[in-house]
């Protein structure tokens, strides 16, 4: 029976590069059935096309600050100083998810370790740091792989913010700590990879690192600690979970990512829910 050829061809989920959809392991990534239809569902392309991946973030950090706007627009910063222009009011902040030593200690919220990634407190605030995650995240997905940038982000933004926590941060958010854990993971990268190509990235992004720590001692109210604490849990997460070159994405990395995604997604719900819902009964 003829069979043709261009509709039975696919991009492997794993490194996009067309193969036959038969193939029990692609030959030049090596994953197990790429022709499987979880390998090839929504949330896998999502995850394995690096701008899906990254204007997803971007867009739920947009919508959370949005709705923390909406929720108090009344009290949000209208005025003409460009770092407070359009800030939520931290009656906002604090309903929807921020952290720090008053809401875990007063409200017991150990999940707003997660949230607080995901909220922001002005939009020069947000537009700096979907910037540099809109630099950052396609080179950090490249080199190790969709399913452990998802991990390096969201880890490396609790590890920063619970460090900050310890610290005695008393309330802080922002995605600057997840930020940093890509900052962390891509110096691990280039100084363990070496090369012109290590070398090249190691310096670029060293040099990233050098800015954001004079940014923080000239600016007032920067959470160092959020910051220092997500590049060190960045580059310890990179050492941990390899990158592509040294070892290929495995099926523990991809549930890792994916279990990750879903606690985000319920965290962020519940934040948003519960608000809601609070402000519905008064």
């Amino acid at each position: 029976m003829f069979r043709d050829p261009q509709k039975n061809s696919m991009l492997c989920p794993g490194c996009r590069r067309l193969i036959s959809r038969d193939e029990p392991t692609c030959p030049y990534c090596a994953l197990q059935n790429p022709g499987s239809w979880w390998k090839n569902s929504r949330l896998t392309a999502v995850l394995t096309e690096p701008d899906r991946f990254i204007h997803l973030i971007v867009w739920t950090n947009v919508i959370m600050y949005i709705l923390s706007l909406l929720i108090n627009l009344g009290g949000s910063s209208l005025g003409g100083n460009p770092m407070t222009f359009l800030s939520p009011n931290n009656r906002s902040l604090l309903l929807l998810g921020a952290t720090g030593t008053l809401p875990i200690d007063q409200f017991h919220r150990w999940w707003s370790l997660l949230s607080a990634n995901y909220l922001h407190g002005g939009l020069l605030h947000i537009i700096f740091n979907m910037m540099a995650l809109r630099q950052l995240g396609p080179l950090a997905t490249q080199e190790y792989g969709p399913y452990r940038t998802v991990s390096i982000y969201s880890l490396a933004g609790v590890g920063g913010f619970l460090l900050s926590y310890l610290a005695g941060v008393p309330f802080t958010i922002g995605a600057s700590a997840a930020v940093c854990g890509l900052i962390g993971a891509m110096i691990y990268y280039g100084k363990s990879r070496g090369g012109v190509y290590g070398d090249t990235i190691y310096r670029q992004v060293g040099g990233w690192a050098i800015g954001i720590v004079i940014f923080g001692f000239l600016i007032p109210g920067i959470n160092n600690w959020g910051h220092g604490g997500g590049m060190l849990a960045g580059i310890v997460l990179g050492y941990l979970l390899g990158y592509q070159e040294r070892l290929r994405e495995s099926l523990g990395h991809r549930l890792t990512g994916v279990i990750i995604m879903i606690l985000t997604v319920l965290t962020l719900l519940w934040a948003g829910g519960s608000t809601l819902y609070y402000l519905s009964g008064r």
